[in-house]
This record gives C-alpha cells, sequence and structure tokens, in this order.
C-alpha cells in the first residue's frame, strides 16, 4: 500500500516549469508520507506531475515508483498505484504469452503492462484492492481507476485547468488556491449522513471521490467518468449443500490469494467468527509452507471490570480470541489501550480522515494498528463478512419489509437523534431529512433486481445491496486511513468482489439457514473452528465501557458548549446538548450503526470541533 498524487494539465506543459511543479506534487505527496514510509518518488513530463510514497510489501528492491515504461525516445507510459493484485502470477504469465517482458516482481509492472495491452479493459482483469493513474503520452491521457468496492481511496478536484488527485483528502490542499470549504451538502454529509458519506461526495466544496468500481479518463478533448463494475445479478440455482462448498472454496481462495508478502504478514483475531476464520485458514496453509501464524487481538484496560452484555454486544471477546489462538497453535498478541490514549486518538484519527469519524471506533483502531505495525507490516481482516453474509441486526428488522419502510439507511434510520442535536434556524436551512431521504432514494434506486422477483426478494437485495455500497464502503474508509496513518497495510479476504458478488445472489434463507445468523458462513466454514467458536453469537467491534472515558468525553463536550467562541457551537443547540449530558449513555440513541451510542456521540461532537478548527473550515455560502 502506498499513497499517489498528480497533477493534471492538458492546455499546458509542466516541463516549462519542471522545479516549481515537481516540488509542489512532491510537497502533495508528502502530506500522506505515514502511508509509504519506505521511499518516495516523483515524476513531471509534458502534462502530468506524479509522486508516489511507498510501502514496501512486494519486490522491495524493484517496485519503485513512479514506474516508466517507454518504447521509443518521446512516449511512455507512466503509473503510480496504491494497492495489492492478487492474482499478479497468473495475470503475468498470461502477458508473457503476449510478449511483454518483466524486470521486477512488483504487481505495479503488471499492472502497467495490463494496460499497455488492454487499455481501459485493464481493470476488468485485476483480482485486488487499487487505486492508480497511468500517464499515456502516446494518447496523450490520463487514466484514472479504483477497486470495485472501495477499499483503496481516491479523491480529486479541479483547480482552473487543472485536474488534481491524491489518496487522501489533505494532499488536495497542499495545492494552491484549494481550501477547506464547506457549503450546505458538506454540512449534510457531517450532520446527517456522517461518519459516512455519499459516493462520490468528498465532503469539502469542490472535493470529489472517484466511486468504487468506476474509471476516469482525462484527455485533451474532455474527461469521462464511467462505471466498469456492477454486481452481477442472476437466479441462483444450487442446493443449499453445494452453496456451501461453493461458498468454502470461494472464502478459502480469497484468504489463501492474500497471504504473499515479502515483509511480515499477521491477521487480526478477536475470537469472532468472521477473523477466526480468516486466521485459521491463513494458519493452515503457513503451516504447510514451515511458517506459523502471528495474531492480534484488542481489548480496553479494565475491560473484564466494566464489561456490560447487552443484544448487540452479548459478550466479551477476549476469551475466544485465547481459544482461537491455541485451536490454530499462532503466536497471540493482545494489545490493550486504556481510556487516555482512546481519548487522545480521537484527535489524530480525524487527521487520518480529514473528517469526522467513528469517534473512539476510530481511534481505537488507530492505536490497534500501530501496535500490530512495530512487528508487522500487512495483516489480513475479517472486516466485511457481516455486509455479505447479512450478520447485522437491521438484515432482520420487520420496518423494512413492511410497506411504511422509512426513506432512512438501517444504521441511521432515527434521523431524530441527529436533528436533536442541531440549532433550529441550522436544521431549517440543511433540512436534513430531504438529503437523507434524497441520498437513500438515490442509492435504492441503483440496486440491481431481476426481472420479476416479487417484493420481498427486492427488499432483500436492497438491505444486502445498501450495505455492500454502503455501509461497508464506510467500514473499509475506516479500516484504510486509521491503518494506513501508521503504515499498516490491511487486507480484506470477504470483499473479494468474486465471493461478494456470488453471495449477493444466493437467497436470504440460505444465508440465515435455519434461522441461525450467517448460518451459511458458519456451515461452509466448521471445518476451520471449534464448536464454540462456530456457535457463537455475533459480537461487533469493541467498544469500551469504562466510566472514565464517557466522564472525559462528557468534560469537554460541556467546556465546548461553555465557549462560544468554538466552532461547532455554530451549528449545535447548546441547550439540547446540555440536556443530552444530563442523561445516562444508556438512554442516548446510536448516532450510527450499533455502537455509537452515549460517549461515541459526544465524541463525534468533539470531533467535529476538532475537525472545523485544525482545518480552518470556511462555511462558506452558509449563513449562520
Amino acid at each position: 500500500m502506498c499513497a499517489i498524487a498528480g497533477i493534471v494539465n492538458m492546455n499546458e506543459d509542466l516541463r516549462q516549469d519542471l522545479d516549481n511543479i515537481d516540488s509542489l506534487v512532491c510537497k502533495m505527496g508528502k502530506t500522506m508520507i505515514n502511508r509509504g514510509p519506505d521511499d518516495f518518488g516523483s515524476f513531471v513530463d509534458e502534462h502530468v506531475a506524479f509522486s508516489h510514497a511507498r510501502l514496501k510489501v512486494i519486490d522491495p528492491a524493484g517496485g519503485a515508483q513512479p514506474m516508466i515504461k517507454s518504447f521509443d525516445n518521446d512516449k511512455r507510459y507512466v503509473i503510480v498505484y496504491n494497492g495489492e493484485i492478487y492474482n499478479t502470477g497468473i495475470l503475468r504469465k498470461h502477458l508473457i504469452n503476449k510478449g511483454y517482458k518483466f524486470i521486477t516482481r512488483s504487481d505495479t509492472e503488471v499492472i502497467l503492462n495490463a494496460y499497455i495491452e488492454y487499455r481501459e479493459e485493464c481493470v476488468k482483469y485485476l483480482d485486488g484492492i487499487f487505486a492508480f493513474a497511468v500517464w499515456d503520452s502516446y494518447k496523450k491521457t490520463v487514466f484514472l481507476a479504483r477497486d470495485r468496492f472501495g477499499v483503496k481511496p481516491l479523491f480529486y478536484a479541479r483547480c482552473g485547468n487543472n485536474i488534481i488527485f491524491a489518496s487522501e483528502i489533505k494532499a488536495l490542499f497542499a495545492y494552491p488556491g484549494m481550501k477547506p470549504r464547506v457549503d450546505e451538502g458538506g454540512l449534510c454529509e457531517v450532520f446527517g449522513i456522517g461518519p459516512a458519506r455519499t459516493p462520490g461526495c468528498g465532503v469539502f466544496k469542490g472535493v470529489n471521490e472517484l466511486k468504487p468500481g468506476y474509471v476516469m479518463i482525462v484527455g485533451e478533448e474532455n474527461i469521462r467518468e464511467y462505471r466498469y463494475y456492477q454486481l452481477g445479478v442472476y437466479q441462483h440455482k444450487e442446493t443449499y449443500r453445494q452453496t456451501v462448498a461453493h461458498t468454502r472454496e470461494l472464502l478459502t481462495y480469497a484468504i489463501t490469494s492474500q497471504l504473499e508478502s515479502d515483509v511480515p504478514l499477521c491477521t487480526l483475531l478477536s475470537g469472532g467468527i468472521d477473523s477466526s476464520i480468516v486466521s485459521s485458514v491463513a494458519a493452515r496453509y503457513l503451516r504447510k509452507n514451515g511458517k506459523k501464524l502471528c495474531t492480534y487481538s484488542f481489548t480496553y484496560e479494565d475491560n473484564e471490570k466494566y464489561f456490560q452484555a447487552n443484544k448487540y454486544q452479548p459478550e466479551s471477546d477476549e476469551p475466544y480470541a485465547h481459544l482461537m489462538a491455541k485451536y490454530i497453535g499462532s503466536s497471540h498478541t493482545v494489545l490493550t489501550c486504556d481510556y487516555t490514549r482512546l481519548y487522545t486518538g480521537l484527535f489524530t484519527a480525524v487527521i487520518a480522515k480529514d473528517l469526522p469519524g467513528m469517534a473512539d471506533v476510530d481511534s481505537s483502531l488507530l492505536f490497534y494498528a500501530g501496535g500490530i505495525k512495530k512487528n508487522h507490516t500487512v495483516c489480513l481482516s475479517g472486516e466485511c463478512a457481516d455486509e455479505v453474509f447479512g450478520g447485522y441486526p437491521w438484515f432482520m428488522d420487520e420496518e423494512w419489509f413492511n410497506d411504511n419502510r422509512k426513506n432512512a439507511f438501517p444504521w441511521t434510520k432515527n434521523i431524530d437523534t441527529r436533528t436533536g442535536i442541531l440549532r433550529d434556524e441550522v436544521c431549517k436551512k440543511l433540512n436534513l431529512n430531504e438529503y437523507v431521504n434524497q441520498a437513500f432514494t438515490n442509492a435504492v434506486a441503483d440496486v440491481p433486481l431481476l426481472d420479476g422477483e416479487d417484493k420481498l426478494r427486492i427488499r432483500q437485495r436492497e438491505i444486502n445491496y445498501l450495505n455492500i455500497r454502503h455501509f461497508m464502503t464506510t467500514l473499509l474508509d475506516r479500516k484504510d486511513r486509521m491503518t494506513m496513518r501508521c503504515g499498516l497495510e490491511v487486507r480484506v479476504p470477504f470483499a473479494c468482489h468474486k465471493l461478494v458478488e456470488y453471495l449477493y445472489n444466493v437467497p436470504w434463507e440460505y444465508k440465515c439457514h435455519n434461522g441461525v445468523v450467517k448460518g451459511l458462513l458458519r456451515d461452509a466454514m466448521s471445518c476451520y473452528l471449534p464448536d464454540k467458536v462456530t456457535r457463537r453469537k455475533k459480537s461487533p467491534y469493541p467498544k469500551t465501557y469504562d466510566p472514565k472515558y464517557d466522564d472525559i468525553c462528557r468534560r469537554e463536550v460541556r467546556r465546548i458548549i461553555s465557549d462560544v467562541r468554538e466552532p461547532v457551537n455554530d451549528f449545535i443547540d447548546r441547550k439540547k446538548v446540555g440536556e443530552l449530558l444530563s442523561k445516562s449513555s444508556n438512554v442516548v440513541n446510536p448516532w450510527f450503526g450499533q455502537l455509537m451510542a452515549g460517549p461515541q456521540l459526544f465524541a463525534y461532537i468533539i470531533q467535529v470541533n476538532y475537525w472545523l478548527k485544525e482545518y480552518n473550515v470556511e462555511y462558506d455560502t452558509f449563513a449562520i
């Protein structure tokens, strides 16, 4: 994994101001040096300038970027790339048979040769996670692409005649004239959609995101952006037994194909079914090659003392993590975070994401990644299993399937929680209900359906698709930004597009076989797990129940609302927030998903306030 940045101007020859342009694109790239601390490179040609910060994972000696291939004196292809391609070996052999020569073992060179051979169609041959740009001086175009589900980020903006792009938003603000402004739409994202984002929206005015599964071509005549991937839809004809076997085959391949690395590799092991499957398959695969897997779990200081069982988190993870580590024979490490580091991490997490995020769900992952990075550079995670196998409670929410369903995302269906902390005039100006309803309507309109499907099947596809295209993308965005802030690459086998597409077409009664949540996954992978883990109820990413963390967040929010100079007070109703502070955290509705309730809601207010100050955000046309 790495960081990429670039400047594209088809109206001027950037070589005429080479030193300044090179300095500028390097400045953009170095804002993201945490993503690629091992090496740095830049390149300037007629209409482009690229920079690349590298995290060395495959072919450390030979994979430097920007990578250039030239076939005559003044024409060349140049690539900057962030990601991992898991079918590199197969694709390399395919290209060698077509006459291509390779001088490195890197997947970067494979993508570049694939582009030369297939041009725009090259992305269809790639199995992996990626965001890249190719300068084609023969055609005088820049080709930008992003992976199918948005595991790797890519943002861009137009500045006069220039298109600028980067892995993170902060790099765009290193370009002259780009300022952190938000208008009503951006504020609706923060207060109505956040910490998720509408696909394609960069929140800041003028900042766009290349959507997952899209490419953009910048040429002399025009700019084209189009979708190259959408989930395929078809009638599932396999029996349940065949589906179990097929699922096991696809998932096992997804995990084992992602174990290649020239640097130390590990897995995350919470003791939940998803991470346990990934770790068990990886341990068995590595053992055959004479290697021992290293695993990591995460907990909070005094967790045993303060843990509170509830319908979302029925039990603690720690005993199951130790059980699994012993079962698979891994070298296991437990990283323990105290409440002060969890709190201080809230601010670093905003810098990592360039936006308010999932509060301590982010800062805890930041701590977790930092601890792992001390010994490992690559890890595999069980993220995304709940989205594709139907593990969240809202998959079985009866309200979703009746005719009075709200036009709201299932993880934020109670918009009153959001409007309830805002000033009345802000609510009126932003009209969050209308904004969220429209975002939901647009999302549902994109759902791939088969002709003739009944209402029940349509609703099942809708909730499945929304979780894949919206909720999963939010968690992947969080995972990328927090881990790459520490220079740690995380791979997500459950987001393998072949597996996701297959499961999108598997009927719900198979996924929830015999009424058991994720019954299909349990049946398919039980051979890799002890019975106690196979039967375990879902438990989400852990959050702290330490009252000292709740106290420190409440104190900071009280301080904020008592100081009229704090910028978030331009938006929140201090009296309403004060009333929330007087209540127990147990009665505060979640802001987002299952976890962002009570102290997490207060932490989100803290993050928004810090973001407004640290980025010196201008409210643009919004009249307070």
